[in-house]
């Protein structure tokens, strides 16, 4: 593609050099440069790719996007083009060069602090299960029909996010379905892109390391919504807080939903068990293999979203009762003794209060929680305090224990979630660094109906230490644990 043609949505400061030059592939990573490419010079939060200008054209880029120009000054051969912002560059180039996929695709967004993975996969195996091509971007694993594609961040840098989308297009899908993160919104990994629909779930405390207040985090969320064009449709939780300030200035068709008060779409729960629920869902009954008042929410969202997409109640209700919960999430493991073992990803004060309330819903007041948690090294260390009032607020008994340290100590991080109990509180905790043993313990404590949490990593296969990631599965760590026993 021509520079000009793939810069022709952004307004250059100055150019240096011709703009009349071909151009063979776009990055931001200066190391996945190759002759013929655009080198996208962009201020990260480890590294600014200002610094690696001369590597990227020592590799044979034959133009480079910056805010900067070198202060080496111009290199023979080489076009330099000067804007404002690379962040707000990148989005926008990376679509031209792609051939705007989002564009041919009916593209929705979902953004919150929990569920994004589970409305975004559910709705991608539903539109899938009538009948459409369709692709799938999240946390767990990306997908183009059924061929996986691992996934490094929940939303992709925007090179990688237009080249999916891309082969998307290219493989006959109709629909695409992602997780659109604090992070990605933020950093505008997601601009340049068309939305056919957007959804909100919920919001609580988390990456505050990131956005350091609760604030800044919001109004990433919120920017979401904000970007989103008239033409499209926008569907937001009235049981949050802040469902109605997302929508406060979009310009899209906004719905609600609720399992509480009046909203467009809306549910309530006619019997739970641990294999489902039967659910009232706008009038019509219908049963799913989900547990929990927040799954009710994340269901409601997958049936709102298929409504605006043009599907019929019935046909969607049909569907819904055959799908199943994402890998890691509320994932239920039976033990020969009789108790039940739950995997889950909550890794924030208020997922674990969801999952507990699952638990305990189910359970009617018969039998004891055991929970094993832990909180991520290198990350938000106020929430680890509040994670562990959680777990004891509604747990018989608690093991405070190692989830991902990075390049903290495991025992840091343990003392730092302890240091939220009081005396009282401590009476129910142990804490056990090495994440297998307190996972056995917490089974050797069980007895038949009783359940054990392990929460934290859910469909993780790895412990991130020192930089090195080891593998480690809680559903295998259990199953592994039954078979001895």
């Amino acid at each position: 593609m021509n520079l000009s043609e793939l810069i022709k949505n952004i307004k250059p400061l100055n150019t240096v050099g011709s703009i009349d030059i071909d151009i063979t592939g776009v990055h931001i990573d200066s190391r996945r440069i190759e002759p013929g490419h655009l080198f996208i010079a962009q201020r990260g939060t480890q590294a600014d790719g200002h610094r690696f200008i001369p590597k990227a054209i020592e590799q044979g880029a034959v133009a480079v996007l910056c805010e900067e120009l070198p202060e080496e000054g111009t290199y023979e051969g080489v076009t330099m083009v000067q804007v404002a912002s690379t962040e707000d560059c990148a989005g926008p180039v990376a679509t031209q060069f792609y051939g705007n996929p989002s564009e041919k695709l009916k593209l929705v967004g979902v953004t919150g602090t929990n569920g994004k993975t589970t409305i975004a996969t559910l709705l991608y195996n539903m539109f899938r299960r009538m009948g459409h091509r369709c692709g799938l971007l999240s946390t767990v694993c990306n997908y183009i029909e059924d061929e996986p594609i691992a996934a490094s961040h929940t939303t992709p840098d925007p090179i990688e996010l237009n080249q999916l989308l891309a082969r998307m297009v290219k493989a006959g899908c109709e629909y695409a379905f992602m997780e659109c993160s604090s992070h990605a919104i933020a950093q505008k990994r997601i601009g340049g892109l068309h939305f056919k629909g957007g959804i909100f779930t919920n919001l609580t405390r988390d990456h505050l390391d990131y956005h350091k207040t609760f604030e800044n985090y919001r109004d990433a969320k919120k920017a979401f919504f904000d970007s989103l064009p008239k033409q499209a449709f926008a569907i937001t939780n009235a049981d949050d807080k802040n469902g109605m300030v997302m929508v406060q200035n979009c310009r899209a068709e906004v719905k609600t939903y609720s399992t509480r008060s009046m909203a467009d779409f809306r549910a309530r729960i006619l019997e739970c068990h641990f294999e489902g629920m039967y659910l009232e869902i706008d009038g019509r009954e219908v049963g799913v293999q989900f547990i929990g008042k927040f799954n009710v929410s994340n269901l409601l969202a997958v049936y709102g979203t298929a409504v605006m997409l043009g599907k019929q109640p019935d046909d969607i209700l049909l569907v819904m009762s055959t799908l199943k919960s994402v890998n890691g999430r509320l994932d239920p493991v039976r033990s020969p003794e009789g108790f039940t073992a739950i995997v889950d990803y909550a890794h924030t004060p208020d997922a674990l209060e969801n999952v507990l309330n699952a638990i305990h819903e189910v359970l009617g007041g018969k039998g004891k929680v055991i929970t094993v948690c832990g909180a991520g090294g290198n990350r938000d260390k106020g929430k680890r305090p509040l994670m562990a009032q959680e777990a004891v607020r509604q747990s018989d008994r608690v093991i405070i224990t190692s989830d991902n340290p990075r390049f903290e100590k495991p025992q840091d991080i343990i003392n730092d979630m302890l240091a939220g109990l009081d005396q009282k509180q401590m009476k129910k905790v142990l804490s056990i660094v090495d994440r297998r043993e307190a996972i056995r313990t917490a089974c050797m404590m069980a007895q038949k109906g009783d359940v054990v949490l392990v929460a934290g990593k859910g469909h993780e296969d790895y412990q991130e230490i020192e930089g090195v990631k080891h593998h480690f599965d809680d559903k295998e760590v259990l199953r592994e644990i039954f078979a001895l026993r």
